[in-house]
């Protein structure tokens, strides 16, 4: 809902649970009123007539209060938006009109010195608290004919309310250790994330949470945001003399430039989405979930298939025969989708040459991968393929034919990580050969999966001829995102895996394009915990791929667990199986079909029930997660390990009915809704790496 009161200069957005308050004042300064609890017009309204705080010749009165800072004039705060021509640096901004539309909000300004409109935008979805901001520079061509350089432009600042102190929570990490919640007070000063890296990185995800420091699992005030960015990024946390908090976020890792726009030009920025809610970071990940179910994540009503993928079991040794062995094995186990990953195109034995080439290598494929992918439809499943496009090795024949369609700088060494380089996808002609690559190999087979892979990060981003180069960090992903729209719009029954080396390209921009991302390459069932922990801080368990696979891990830490606890930490997202069947016994092969067919009843309520957070894992002990749909609870319960005579805590359950019954299928056991959420659930669970699941439903 928005509503204007203030004589048509003020501005309230409410949700739910949630309002959002701007004005303007006589000076067309654009002022933050609130973002917390739901307020009414006259509440807004009241606080507009609030004057600000008297400023000095070493303080501004706007800093820490304006909605939109910028470059220029009585500032003093890291600026959102930073501007440049010939003539001058810095903006003033005239207020020019506002309109609604629907469920969005649009206030539209402008400078005439540089000849430049600006437009912030505002949307709340219909029964969601998340507010969805993000803002439109264009260039008008008004007898102004030289270019406008936008060195910075974020897509929003987020402006907190005043409190006694401030804590900032952020997910970082690194390969294969991805996701990592990290809680700490916010100081004086600025606290800074993002990536360099040309893609969304395995460092940080783009989302940050701040409390006063009260909060909990399921109490208190929190504030989070998320960005919809899938290249290099940066948000800015600081906490201003005064005490205020505000956070700035959007495209681009630095100040040296981000577009140029001659005249005529626009430039819109990613969403940079942020939500309030009341009832602590388990109800703040509850709604994001439900936000991205309903409005940001392509045919979220379908539940993803249980995968099998080729990689762990075969790496690049990859054959066609060996390929239907192990998809007879994976059907016999209840498998859904069959992937075959990297090794299967061109001269690709290694990770030496063969990308850019997505042709089927004739030795192993002799008649392409329609033979294969008929016998997978044969047995039940669906057809999966992998594919890295945006990635070329000098071995290859896209490479020898293009060498400069490459990211490079002249006369400079070509940096190769992995033994590749990276295509420039803001170069049309690279886009548009992609594209006719991608179509044909969708079209050679009956495909209906694509693993999109990206396995290196960018670090010689130049582009030789281009008269403003620096363009490449942004134009590279919305060439991204064009091929990805292109490819759904063409193939519809195609569904899409986001991966980079595991979690380096998760964000809300790719999962507006992708049905599931790759979470981490570290598939140690043990590992997996904390970093699943981190990710559903903001995303659902409907995208969150996870694993099974062999025993000992060999790739990473070598460490035995159980096929149990393997499975019942893959079963907390989107299960798949990635091991060696065909060394796997009768017996572990009959229990993992147990396992597939227990997720696959327990699967809605995974994917699309309410995530609660028992108990967060750690050093040792036990760590928990439930899931409640209607009627219909699961609980996923890991003990990392036990000391001698130590007892496990119970279990206490949450979004429960206190005067109802709740049966366990299996056991036939009746619990006490109030007594579950008072006493807990044992769980029985004992010694090292041992797992359980729970299912209970209401009566």
């Amino acid at each position: 809902m928005i509503e204007t009161g203030g004589t048509g200069r003020l501005w309230l957005l409410s949700g739910p649970g949630s309002s959002y308050a701007v004005h303007l004042t006589e000076r067309d300064e654009l002022i933050h009123l609130h973002w917390g609890a739901r307020i009414q017009l006259a509440d807004a309204e009241a606080l507009a007539a609030e004057p600000l705080p008297d400023g000095s010749s070493f303080e501004s009165a706007l800093d820490g209060h304006e909605e939109y800072p910028v470059e220029g004039g009585p500032r003093f705060v890291r600026p959102a938006l930073s501007v440049r021509d010939a003539m001058a640096r810095g903006t003033e901004w005239c207020f020019e009109e506002a309109e609604t539309e629907d469920d969005e909000l649009r206030l539209h300004f402008h400078d005439s010195v540089h000849h430049l409109d600006l437009t912030l935008h505002y949307r709340v979805r219909a029964e969601s608290d998340v507010v969805e901001r993000w803002t439109t520079a264009t260039h008008v061509a008004n007898g102004h004919t030289g270019p406008v350089e936008l060195l910075r432009a974020d897509s929003a600042a987020w402006t907190l309310p005043e409190r006694d102190g401030w804590r900032l929570s952020h997910l970082h990490g690194r390969w294969a250790a991805e996701t990592r919640l990290a809680r700490t007070a916010l100081t004086a000063g600025e606290k800074v994330i993002g990536s360099r890296r040309g893609h969304t990185g395995h460092h940080h995800l783009p989302w940050i949470g701040l409390d006063a420091g009260d909060a909990g699992e399921e109490q208190g005030e929190v504030w989070t945001a998320a960005l919809a960015w899938s290249g290099s990024w940066r948000i800015a946390v600081q906490q201003l003399p005064d005490g205020r908090v505000q956070a700035t976020g959007g495209a681009g890792h630095d100040d040296a430039g981000l577009v140029l726009l001659e005249p005529g030009e626009s430039f819109t920025t990613p969403v940079f989405a942020g939500l309030y809610s009341d009832g602590g970071f388990g109800a703040a990940s509850r709604a994001w979930h439900a936000y991205q179910l309903a409005h940001v994540i392509p045919d979220a009503g379908q539940p993803r298939p249980v995968l099998y993928n080729s990689w762990e079991a075969t790496g690049f040794d990859v054959g066609e025969e060996q390929q239907r062995e192990l998809a007879r094995r994976a059907a016999a186990m209840g498998v859904e989708l069959f992937v075959v990953d990297d090794g299967w195109f061109g001269a690709r034995t290694s990770d030496r040459a063969g990308l850019g080439d997505w042709t089927a290598n004739p030795d192993r494929f002799p008649n392409g991968l329609k033979p294969l992918a008929d016998e997978v439809h044969a047995l039940g499943m669906r057809f999966g393929i992998w594919v890295e496009p945006e990635m070329v090795n000098a071995d290859s024949d896209l490479y020898r034919a293009h060498p400069d369609w490459v990211q490079h700088h002249s006369g400079r060494r070509r940096t190769e990580f992995r033994n590749q380089l990276i295509l420039n996808l803001a170069r049309e002609d690279v886009r548009e050969y992609l594209w006719e690559q991608l179509d044909a190999l969708l079209h050679s087979a009956p495909v209906d999966y694509v693993k999109w892979d990206f396995n290196r990060c960018f670090t010689d981003a130049g582009w030789p001829g281009e008269p403003y180069p620096q363009r490449l960090w942004v134009d590279h992903v919305h060439g991204l995102y064009g091929l990805l729209d292109r490819l759904r719009a063409a193939h519809p029954g195609v569904a899409f895996e986001s991966c980079s080396g595991g979690g380096g390209r998760v964000d809300l921009g790719i999962l507006s394009r992708t049905d599931q991302v790759w979470t981490s390459d570290n598939t140690d069932p043990l590992d997996r915990l904390p970093i699943q922990y981190g990710f559903s801080q903001l995303h659902p368990a409907r995208v969150m791929a996870a694993w099974v696979t062999d025993s000992p891990n060999g790739m990473l830490n070598h460490r035995v667990s159980s096929l149990r606890f393997r499975f019942v930490s893959a079963m907390a997202g989107v299960l798949g199986v990635g091991g060696d069947l065909t060394a796997w016994n009768e017996r572990e092969l009959a229990e993992a079909a147990d396992w597939v067919e227990l997720y696959k009843a327990i699967r809605p309520v995974v994917q699309y029930g309410d995530l609660y957070r028992l108990r967060a894992p750690g050093e040792g002990g036990l760590s928990a997660v439930q899931y409640v749909r209607g009627d219909e609870i699961v609980v996923l319960a890991w003990l990392h390990s036990q000391s001698f005579g130590e007892p496990q805590p119970p279990l206490r359950l949450r979004g429960l009915d206190p005067a109802s019954a709740y049966r366990d299928p299996v056991t036939g056991t009746v619990h006490r809704g109030a007594v579950l959420a008072a006493r807990g659930l044992r769980t029985g669970l004992v010694g090292d790496l041992d797992a359980a699941v729970f299912r209970l439903r209401r009566i």
